[in-house]
C-alpha cells in the first residue's frame, strides 16, 4: 500500500537530464516493449532535447501547454485535441517542468495505485501539490481529478495527493446500475466553472468505475455533478485549478470547447442549438469497422455475412466498403458515439509489427474525438526469433497509438474455460493483466456465439433460453455456443457462462455478437441479448443483425443493452447514423442528437 502525503513527502532528487518519459513508461510496461522503443529514443534524443529547448524558450507564449504524461493508456487523443486547437505541447521531463509551467494538463489514465506510485518515485507528486496550492492554471482529466483527493479504494486503500477532502470509491452496482459507468451523460452545473460554459444541455463522455462524492467538506471545490444511481463529482474548480471526471477529448465538439476555454479563458465558444434536454446516461450508437488486407495488400473496411467477407463472384474477392481512416472520420461527423475497429487479419505471428493498423489508429485519433476501440490479435506472442511478447505489451502499443479500449476475443474464451475448471484467477491472462494495469473500463470482451437448439433445458449443461421463434424441428429452447478463430471453431462453453466468467476476471464491457444474425438485417438476437444483459452488471453492447432504425429502439426497449453496434448498414449508407438517433429520440430513448 502506498502511503503518500504531499505535506510529508520528500522530493526525489533530479537532474536536468532526468528522462521522465522512458522512466514513467517503464514503470507500467514490461521491459521488452521498452527495448522496442530504445533505438528510436536514442536516435531522437538530440532532436527531442533541441525541441524542448525551443519550446522552453517560448514558454511565455500563449501557444504552449505543459502536459504531464506518465506513460499509461491513451494520451494521444489529448495531445491531438490540444494540437487541433492550435497549441504546442511541452512534455514534463522533470519535476521542475511542472513548477515552471504556465498551464498544466494532467490526463490521468489507468489505475490509481500505479499512478501514485509513479508520481512518488519520480518526484512529480510534490511538484504537483506545490503547483496546485499556488493556484496555477491546472486541468486534471479523469484519474487526474481522482488523484487530487485524500485516498482511493481502488486496490487499496491508497493515499492520493490529499488536496481535496474525500475518498474515491467504487460505484455501487447492487442498485441495478452497470459498472463501469461508460457512455454519454448529463451534468448538473453547481457553480460558475468557466470551462463548462458551453456544455449546456449536452452530454459528455464518461468511462470509469470509481468516483468521488460531494460532501460538506469538499463542496467549495465542486463545480458540477453527474447522476448515475447517485450524484457524484463530475468536475471541480477553485481559482485557476480545474479537473473533470469526464473526458473532454472524447466528448466531440462540446469537449473541445472545455479544453479551449481552459487554454484560453477569454475565448467564447459557439453554442449549438440544443435538440433535447440531456438528463441521464444516453444509449450509445457505435459504428464498427472490420479491417483487413484485401488480395492486393491494401487495408480496407469489409463486412461479412455470417462472418464470410468475400464476394460471391468468380473472383471471390474481399468485400471492399471503403478506407478505414476516411470512414471513421465520416462516422464521427455523422454523430457516432464511438468507433470500433476489428482487425480481422493482423500479423498473426507478430501483432506489434502490424504497422498499418497502428497507423490507422494514429491517423484516426487526429480528427476523431470520440472513443476508439480496437480488437484483433491481442494475446501473447512469440516472434520468429523466439522472443516472447505479452498481451500487455501488445495492448500498450494499441493504447499509445490512440485506442481507448481494447477488445479481446478468442483468448478470453480460453481463459474463461480454464477459470471455470479451476476456479483460480492466475492473474496471468491477457484479460487480467490489462484490466489490472489500465482498469477494467479499458477491456472489452467480444463474444461470438452460435445458436444451438434443444428440446429441453435438461438436454445440455449450459444455460438455455426459451426462444421467441422455434427451431427447425420445433425446438423451444436454445443455448449459445461460443466460438473462436472468427467463428470457425466451436468451444464447450456457452455465452452465458463466458459472460459471467469474464466479468469476474476483470472485463469492463461485453461486445455481444451473434453469428446467426450477422449480416442478415433482420434485427438483433433479442433472446441472446436479454439473457446476457440480465446476467451481468457490466455494460453490454448489442451487435449483429441491425437492418432498420426500428431494430435499435427494439433492442433498447426489450433488453438492458447499454449500446448498439452496426457496420454494414452504415457502410452501405442504407441507414444513416443520424436517422438512428432521430428515431431513438422520437421513441423517447435518450440519445444525444448532434452531428459534428
Amino acid at each position: 500500500m502506498i502511503t503518500l502525503h504531499c505535506s510529508s513527502m520528500e522530493l526525489v532528487p533530479y537532474s536536468s537530464s532526468f528522462g521522465t518519459k522512458s522512466l514513467l513508461f517503464s514503470a507500467l510496461s514490461p521491459p521488452s516493449i521498452i527495448t522496442l522503443r530504445q533505438k528510436c529514443l536514442k536516435s531522437t534524443r538530440k532532436s527531442i532535447s533541441t525541441r524542448n529547448l525551443v519550446i522552453r524558450a517560448s514558454s511565455g507564449s500563449s501557444s504552449v501547454v505543459t502536459l504531464l504524461d506518465y506513460g499509461a493508456g491513451n494520451v494521444r487523443s489529448v495531445r491531438n485535441a490540444i494540437r487541433h486547437l492550435g497549441y504546442e505541447i511541452e512534455d514534463v521531463q522533470t519535476p521542475k517542468d511542472i513548477l515552471n509551467a504556465d498551464r498544466l494538463i494532467f490526463p490521468g489514465v489507468g489505475a490509481f495505485a500505479s499512478a501514485m506510485d509513479i508520481l512518488a518515485k519520480t518526484g512529480m507528486a510534490e511538484a504537483l501539490c506545490t503547483y496546485i496550492k499556488d493556484d496555477r492554471p491546472f486541468l486534471g482529466i479523469c484519474l487526474g481529478l481522482q488523484l487530487l483527493f485524500e485516498s482511493s479504494e481502488e486496490n487499496g486503500p491508497v493515499n492520493g495527493l490529499g488536496l481535496i477532502p474525500g475518498v474515491v470509491g467504487r460505484f455501487n452496482s447492487s442498485n441495478g446500475f452497470r459498472v463501469p459507468h461508460i457512455g454519454w451523460n448529463a451534468l448538473q452545473i453547481a457553480k460558475d466553472s468557466e470551462i463548462l460554459d458551453d456544455i449546456g444541455d449536452h452530454h459528455v463522455y464518461f468511462v470509469h468505475s470509481y468516483r468521488a462524492m460531494p460532501s460538506d467538506d469538499n463542496k467549495e471545490w465542486v463545480s458540477s455533478t453527474c447522476n448515475y444511481g447517485e450524484d457524484f463529482i463530475a468536475s471541480i474548480r477553485r481559482g485557476n485549478v480545474h479537473a473533470v471526471q469526464f473526458h473532454p477529448e472524447k466528448s466531440g465538439d462540446v469537449g473541445l470547447s472545455v479544453l479551449r476555454r481552459f487554454l484560453n479563458p477569454k475565448s467564447k465558444g459557439t453554442k449549438k442549438p440544443n435538440h433535447g434536454k440531456a438528463s441521464k446516461l444516453a444509449k450509445r450508437v457505435i459504428a464498427c469497422l472490420d479491417v483487413r488486407t484485401n488480395d492486393e495488400g491494401d487495408l480496407v473496411v469489409t463486412k461479412g455475412d455470417q462472418y464470410d467477407v468475400r464476394e460471391h463472384t468468380k473472383e471471390n474477392e474481399v468485400r471492399n466498403l471503403g478506407k478505414p481512416v476516411e470512414l471513421a472520420g465520416q462516422y464521427y461527423k455523422d454523430g457516432a458515439d464511438e468507433v470500433s475497429f476489428l482487425n480481422i487479419t493482423g500479423f498473426r505471428d507478430f501483432p506489434l509489427g502490424d504497422l498499418p493498423m497502428l497507423q490507422v489508429l494514429r491517423r484516426t485519433s487526429e480528427n476523431v474525438f470520440v472513443p476508439l476501440t480496437v480488437g484483433g490479435g491481442i494475446r501473447d506472442f512469440t516472434d520468429a526469433n523466439g522472443r516472447h511478447y505479452s498481451s500487455l505489451e501488445v495492448a500498450s502499443e494499441y493504447f499509445r497509438s490512440g485506442a481507448d479500449k481494447i477488445s479481446i476475443g478468442s483468448d478470453a474464451v480460453y481463459t474463461a474455460e480454464e477459470y471455470l475448471k479451476t476456479k483460480v484467477k492466475t492473474g496471468k491472462s491477457s484479460l487480467e493483466q490489462i484490466s489490472r494495469v489500465y482498469g477494467n473500463q479499458a477491456v472489452v470482451v467480444s463474444i461470438d456465439p452460435r445458436r444451438v437448439y434443444v428440446k429441453s433445458p435438461n438436454d445440455v449443461q449450459f444455460k438455455t433460453v426459451r426462444v421467441a421463434k422455434p427451431g427447425p424441428n420445433g425446438e423451444e429452447y436454445a443455448w449459445y455456443q461460443c466460438t473462436v478463430s472468427g467463428g470457425r471453431e466451436g468451444r464447450p462453453i456457452g455465452a452465458y457462462e463466458l459472460a459471467k466468467a469474464v466479468e469476474e476476471l476483470g472485463a469492463g464491457e461485453i461486445l455481444l455478437n451473434c453469428i446467426d444474425c450477422d449480416g442478415q438485417g433482420k434485427g438483433f438476437d433479442i433472446d441472446l441479448i436479454k439473457l446476457i444483459s440480465d446476467a451481468v452488471s457490466i455494460p453490454v453492447i448489442a451487435s449483429s443483425g441491425a437492418g432498420i432504425v426500428e431494430h435499435f429502439s427494439e433492442v433498447f426497449m426489450k433488453t438492458n443493452a447499454s449500446a448498439a453496434l452496426a457496420a454494414g448498414i452504415f457502410h452501405r449508407k442504407e441507414v444513416p447514423i443520424q436517422a438512428v438517433k432521430e428515431h431513438l429520440l422520437k421513441e423517447g430513448i435518450e440519445e444525444w442528437l448532434e452531428p459534428r
